[in-house]
């Protein structure tokens, strides 16, 4: 088997069409630098299948084989799927730690403690107030033992207030996040609908790179909200569980939403939820405020046995009960008698106050282990995305390199197939037969 002429050309134009493909590619990566979720793609160039000459040594007889070319076998895309499955795990914890520290530091600037306006400071203005009262049980000082105690009452109320609208607040935004228009139905709905584009790509043997990018950046944001856990089908499908669900979020081109979450699905539902349950932190601290104003009210009671001072044993519901004629100075008709006033004085430091000064301390505690787990989760989600960036990432120095490398193979094709025209032309044009 002899070599076919015209085989140099061809060899030289698989050249030409390999590293232009390559070019493309480069070019592609360049332009999409700045793009969000895209993953480098690199070319994947082999030979082509050789020519296999039989006999071509006269002294041996044995055959060779004759190299055609290159071709470019796919175009893939750079990814680390174990990477991407840390980022999602830490992302979640990172939005879950994120949603706490923002919920609760609300719940510390409702308290506003320490300050010359919270409960604290109206509690000493009221416990101040009895002792005046003691020292001069006159009409004036009852009416400020009355204005302490409301002031007292009011700041109470509000903050009660205050929470429940916090908590409420925490609950519309899981509602909004979970309902039929929200992000969870909407990034569901573009998984599935990618994963049938994918499988029909995947089955016409075309590589959807851009669509692959769209949904792992998806996949990214989805993990935000809760713990994914993302299973890849022999038909390019994706099946993603979410958080808790019963069911896996998405099959194939189906979604399967809205179901039922518990704090356990981690991210920021798994947060609302923990925040706003029965035994979460923003309710704990209704109950020690319920806590506080039942203990203020059961203690000055005791010992304004007249009539009592407060009436409601719930923070939203204390109120004071009394006049300032009601007031009660003595235990006696004693004329400036004024053992009730000072054993109610005495109260200052009692336990009322103890138990809001812990809730105050607990709700500081909270808020800055919150913080601190969401500072140390940044550094491990940014180390890891960084990470991720080095694998995926396009980098414009290693391109321009690859550009240059490209170039230059394209160059070398180009010069190969000018000589082997050449060649031709001398074959054609300068041979023929002597004498005609």
């Amino acid at each position: 088997m002899s070599i076919p002429t015209l085989q140099g050309l061809q060899t030289a134009l698989s050249g030409l069409v390999a590293e232009q493909a390559a070019l493309d590619v480069t070019g592609n990566n360049i332009a999409n630098s700045d793009t969000e979720g895209y993953s480098r793609e690199t070319a994947v160039l082999q030979t082509n299948t050789p020519i296999v000459i039989p006999a071509i040594s006269p002294q041996t007889g044995r055959g060779a084989q004759l190299g055609t070319g290159v071709s470019v076998a796919t175009i893939t895309r750079v990814r680390n799927t174990y990477l991407d499955a840390q980022y999602r795990t830490q992302n979640s914890a990172l939005s879950a730690a994120g949603t706490q520290a923002e919920e609760l530091t609300q719940a510390q600037a409702a308290f506003n403690e320490p300050s010359s306006s919270g409960i604290a400071s109206s509690l000493s203005a009221f416990w101040s107030a009895w002792s005046s009262l003691s020292s001069s049980p006159t009409i004036e000082a009852k009416q400020g033992v009355v204005a302490a105690g409301q002031q007292v009452t009011g700041l109470l109320h509000e903050l009660s207030a205050q929470l429940a609208t916090i908590s409420s607040q925490a609950s519309e935004q899981y509602k909004a996040l979970t309902g039929p228009s929200g992000e969870v139905q909407d990034d569901a709905n573009q998984i599935a609908q990618l994963n049938g584009q994918i499988k029909l790509a995947e089955e016409a043997g075309q590589q959807p790179s851009e669509m692959l990018d769209r949904r792992d950046l998806l996949l990214d944001k989805l993990s935000s909200l809760a713990q994914v856990t993302v299973s890849e089908q022999p038909d390019g499908t994706d099946t993603v569980s979410f958080g808790d669900a019963a069911k896996p979020l998405v099959e194939g081109t189906t979604v399967n939403w809205p179901q039922e979450l518990t704090e356990a699905a981690g991210g920021r539902l798994g947060a609302l939820l923990g925040l706003t349950g029965p035994t979460g932190a923003l309710a704990s601290y209704q109950t020690a405020l319920d806590g506080v104003a039942a203990t203020l009210a059961s203690t000055v009671n005791a010992l304004h046995t007249s009539t009592p001072f407060f009436s409601g044993t719930t923070a939203a519901s204390i109120a004071v009960a009394v006049t300032a004629a009601q007031v009660q100075t003595s235990s006696t008709e004693d004329v400036g008698g004024n053992d009730v006033a000072q054993a109610i004085a005495a109260l200052r430091g009692g336990v009322a106050e103890a138990s809001y000064a812990s809730l105050v301390e607990q709700v500081g505690s909270g808020v800055q282990g919150a913080r601190d787990d969401q500072s140390n989760l940044q550094t491990t989600v940014t180390a890891i995305a960084n990470q991720r960036q080095s694998v995926s990432g396009v980098s414009l120095d290693e391109e321009m390199t690859n550009l240059i490398s490209f170039q230059r193979g394209y160059q070398a094709s180009a010069r190969t197939l000018t000589a082997m025209d050449s060649m031709l032309e001398t074959l054609i044009e300068h041979t023929g037969t002597v004498g005609l």
